[in-house]
């Protein structure tokens, strides 16, 4: 077969159908946050070896970690010299509330309308077919792809990649790469064709606060007792000044204008109306000054993910909480440091404490740093030409709103790491009714067939296979 993309058929004349065989993975409950479904996990990461087994790859291991396992891939090249790409994504998926679900159940897949829905159909379990969607396309003509493909599938993304540095160090050889892809993000939509160019890393925090040694009787110490509810609320409040801005001394220090990482973002079209229905917002929030898409990918961002105070399984009665807390999620953008942005943290909360009050402040151990693909190298030309030729236009340069562990995997690989991702913003990840554009995943195939077809060309460094 001359052309690899007439092999591209997600449903049809080959008698495979990829997007039934997506919605059987999908079907598994690979909740890494619950651990009775631990076992789950484990059944979708046998799932996708055997699903690699499948496509024709013929080394697929499972890894197991202290916690939940990887799946690991390799088909080399026939020449030991064409690059190696290293794929990375995650097999487990994020907590649900069948309650809020009405389409259909979380983990009963239904097509309907051009979608799959169901949890994981777009994150990422559809994003990882594609790969070997493509792959099973690159080879049908073939005895092996032109480049060495790997693959790097975790099962504790959705929980902070815990033992994700562990399998990097532990497999450091099997894992050499040239070029790394990350397949977790979005497209910006069906219409405009994109690449991701970089990633805002994040650092995630809760700050506890007590202002007694136990749950107190308001009609006994109201008015006279600190009150542990309304001193994290001012401390919330003070965390952001009116104009959206972070008020953390130095947290801007490192932020350049949004120009300098994403020349053309002012070209991109946007439309508030689209957007707002897409994410389900009521309104376009955040720092004075700045576009939606600008907010988006290009400047820093603090967000408060939950707050707990007093019991929420019974009435209050009467009782002031001697407890309460706050998850905050801050999002960086290059050249900020996960790291640094911690120690600004800590250092704001103590010119902020008061004596009537215990404070503790936990920053996660799986803080991330902020990653951009080095603009000039080779392979991100070829991926932004193989986009383009999937949609029939140029591709623009995008960002992407959430963090990966991109600036991990590039110090560990010691290799430039790309983004691809099939996913929209109005695929509601993480929340009910989840689900992926079919012809999303057909534009993915066809542009990681075609990229596939031309990285070995892309001029590089010797391969490190």
């Amino acid at each position: 077969m001359s052309d690899p993309e007439a092999a591209v058929e997600l449903s049809g004349a080959t008698g495979y159908d990829g997007v039934a065989d997506l919605a059987r993975w999908v079907g598994i409950e690979s909740v890494s946050s619950d651990a009775h479904r631990s076992e789950d996990v484990r059944r979708s990461a046998r799932w996708l070896a055997g699903a690699m087994r499948r496509t024709g790859v013929p080394r697929v291991e499972v890894w197991e970690t202290e916690g939940l396992p990887a799946v690991y891939g390799c088909w080399p090249a026939a020449d030991p010299d064409a690059p190696v790409l290293l794929v990375y994504s995650h097999h487990d998926v994020h907590a649900v509330e069948p309650s809020e679900w009405h389409v259909t159940a979380p983990f009963a897949p239904l097509r309907r309308d051009n979608r799959l829905y169901g949890r994981g159909a777009s994150d990422a379990k559809g994003q990882i077919m594609c790969h070997l969607w493509a792959l099973r396309a690159c080879t049908a003509d073939r005895s092996a792809p032109t480049v060495t493909v790997k693959y790097l599938i975790e099962g504790e993304e959705e929980i902070g990649s815990v033992h994700l540095a562990d399998l990097l160090s532990e497999h450091a050889e099997e894992l050499a790469a040239d070029v790394v892809m990350v397949s977790d993000s979005m497209l910006w939509s069906l219409a405009e064709p994109t690449v991701c160019a970089m990633v805002r890393g994040s650092v995630t925090a809760t700050l506890t606060i007590r202002g007694a040694q136990r749950d107190l009787h308001s009609g006994a110490v109201s008015g006279a007792a600190a009150n542990a509810p309304f001193e994290l609320c001012r401390l919330v409040d003070l965390l952001k000044a009116e104009s959206g801005r972070t008020t953390l001394p130095g947290f801007y220090d490192a932020v350049a204008a949004p120009e300098s990482n994403l020349p053309a973002l002012g070209t991109l079209p946007f439309d508030l109306p689209t957007w707002m229905a897409d994410t389900g917002t009521y309104a376009a929030d955040g720092e004075t000054g700045f576009s939606v898409p600008e907010r988006l990918w290009a400047r820093p961002s603090v967000e408060v993910a939950r707050l707990t105070a007093g019991r929420t399984d019974a009435p209050a009665l009467g009782l002031i909480p001697a407890e309460a807390s706050a998850d905050l999620l801050f999002r960086l953008v290059p050249d900020q440091r996960a790291d640094r942005v911690a120690e600004q943290l800590h250092a704001w909360l103590d010119e902020h404490r008061r004596p009537a009050f215990t404070y503790a402040l936990e920053v996660s151990s799986t803080i991330s740093d902020p990653y951009r693909t080095p603009p000039d190298h080779p392979a991100l030309a070829v991926l932004a030409r193989a986009v383009s030729h999937a949609y029939g236009a140029p591709a623009r340069y995008i960002g992407n709103g959430g963090a990966a562990p991109a600036a991990q995997l590039a110090r560990a690989c010691t290799a430039p790491v790309l983004f691809f991702g099939t996913g929209l913003p109005g695929d509601r990840w993480h929340g009910p009714e989840e689900r992926a554009e079919i012809r999303a995943l057909d534009l993915g195939v066809r542009t990681l067939t075609r990229f596939l077809g031309q990285l070995a060309s892309a001029p590089g460094p010797p391969s490190k296979r």
